[in-house]
């Protein structure tokens, strides 16, 4: 049974940073995409950053470029976020999401395990 755990969200001020993580249990292969994706109250889920893991090839969101990393976390077969210069309209859910196609995408149904999401709140 494969789940992916997040941790790592919480509130913070405008300009700090949170790190936020994401193991992958129950599964012995690597998925070839990996990443992020948040979703605000009434907004639809939107794609963050994804890793492709087969080169390491990354995507991140025009509004997070500069301040977001992504990364791999090959002991637990997962990623991690780091979020940097935080701002108030990054507040929302964010969820990990995994996917065993070779294209990593926008489009929320390219990815078959997703997480529980993990809350993050920055306030001005």
């Amino acid at each position: 049974h494969v789940q992916l755990v997040e941790s790592g969200g919480g509130s913070v001020q405008a300009g700090e940073s949170l790190r936020l993580s994401c193991v992958v249990t129950g599964y012995t292969a690597n998925f070839y995409c990996m990443g992020w994706f948040r979703q605000a109250p009434g907004k639809e889920r939107e794609r963050v950053a994804t890793m492709f893991t087969g080169d390491g090839t990354t995507y991140y969101a025009d509004s997070t470029k500069g301040r977001f990393t992504i990364s791999r976390d090959t002991a637990n077969a997962g990623v991690h976020l780091q979020m940097d210069m935080l701002k108030p309209e990054d507040t929302a859910m964010y969820y990990c999401a995994a996917s065993r196609s070779k294209l990593c995408v926008d489009n929320i149904g390219g990815y078959i395990y997703w997480g529980q999401g993990t809350q993050v709140t920055v306030s001005s």
